[in-house]
């Protein structure tokens, strides 16, 4: 850490520039020429990630700024807001402490939270803000964390763990041996010190691989924040042998939608053609995989296997958005020149062929309006048009 970079000088002009364009900013004069001029550089850009995804850190006056990649890995405060609330106890260890946002949350219910970093200079940062944010139940170790637990004797509540992508991984399939630290690999060890783990992976990894990967899985939530899946959350308890339940929610402004699952306890879609309404699950939903488990409990119709569109005729509340059928035709030329062409609405794909961006082109949809439009598959297997109107 560079105490200088707290100097009031430098912090007001820091609060001063977030606005600026930091690229020009970067190849200005430093007016500081006592501080690194890339320091400040950081400062400013890691600030102004934090101006959404961790409002309480932005607000807060003298706080320290990390590189901006710790800022982008880290979680957002809604989330781990989210995660600190499906656990607590007396003590919890967090083995990838970063930026230490989840820590913060961790200690409203916990008594005792150990953050672990490797990283000496990322811990001592993260140590300060939390004086900063009058936090003082949280112990800030830069340890690496298996090499800690080895030669720690403390027995957790809870072991906390976000396991990242190793940099020589390469594609976007990954599994859980593919992350530091390997968890699968430490599974047992890490149960001699805990009963309870809680996991926090991407949302890119399959949640099929990773059931195979892991032991004593209880729980498995799927956070979406706006209908964007942020995180999987994997709750072991040691032993634990019965169904895993599986949690979809979706945080929104103004509501929550959360559905549960029981994994392998589900009965299959019944199809259907189009009628009056159309239902598209929010991102949580299709990311469970367990999408068809609606068809049966809300009683509504998939429009084919692979479509994940669900209809009925008689509106109900439901986990995503809802459409009124205005007009439903066949993908065929003189249709789609009639009905489409030229104009001005919002396309979706659902087992089609072709790509938004190719049929924008294609047929010269501009992009916005009022009038959505589902390119999609019915149970028949024939391509059609869905025109709609949001509800």
């Amino acid at each position: 850490m560079n105490l200088s970079i707290l100097n009031k000088e430098i912090q007001e002009f820091i609060d001063n520039s977030l606005q600026a364009n930091i690229s020009k900013l970067a190849l200005s004069k430093n007016p500081f020429p006592d501080v690194d001029w890339k320091e400040i550089i950081n400062q400013i850009v890691s600030k102004n990630k934090s101006k959404s995804k961790l409002p309480t850190w932005f607000t807060t006056e003298q706080i320290y700024y990390p590189p901006s990649i710790s800022i982008e890995q880290t979680s957002s405060e809604i989330t781990a807001k989210y995660k600190a609330d499906l656990i607590s106890g007396k003590s919890i260890i967090d083995l990838t402490g970063g930026f230490g946002v989840d820590c913060y949350y961790f200690s409203k219910n916990f008594e005792n939270v150990t953050h672990c970093e490797k990283s000496a200079e990322l811990s001592e940062i993260v140590k300060y803000n939390y004086e900063k944010l009058n936090v003082n139940n949280i112990n800030c170790i830069d340890k690496n964390s298996t090499e800690y637990l080895e030669n720690n004797d403390t027995f957790f509540d809870w072991i906390y763990i976000d396991p990242s992508r190793r940099s020589d991984v390469k594609g976007k399939v990954f599994l859980l041996k593919d992350c530091l630290p390997n968890v699968p690999a430490n599974i047992d060890f890490y149960f001699t010190k805990s009963n309870n783990i809680l996991i926090k992976t991407a949302p890119i990894l399959d949640i099929t691989a990773g059931i195979n990967e892991l032991k004593y899985i209880k729980s498995i939530h799927i956070v979406a924040i706006e209908n964007e899946v942020k995180e999987l959350l994997w709750i072991l308890e040691k032993n634990y042998s019965g169904n895993i339940e599986i949690i979809s929610s979706n945080i929104q402004k103004e509501k929550t939608d959360t559905n549960s699952f029981i994994l392998g306890n589900h009965l299959p879609a019944t199809f259907g053609l189009p009628e009056l309404f159309l239902y598209e699950p929010n991102a949580a939903i299709l990311k469970s995989g367990l999408v068809d488990t609606l068809s049966n409990s809300l009683k509504i119709n998939k429009l084919h296997p692979h479509s994940h569109l669900f209809t009925n005729n008689k509106l109900i509340s439901f986990s995503g958005r809802r459409f009124l059928i205005e007009t439903s035709i066949p993908f065929k030329k003189e249709e789609l020149k009639k009905h489409i062409e030229g104009k001005k609405m919002n396309v979706t794909t659902r087992n089609f062929p072709l790509s938004v961006e190719e049929i924008r082109k294609k047929y010269k949809i501009s992009e916005g309006g009022n009038v959505y439009t589902f390119f999609t598959t019915n149970s028949n297997d024939e391509k059609i048009v869905l025109i709609c109107t949001k509800i």
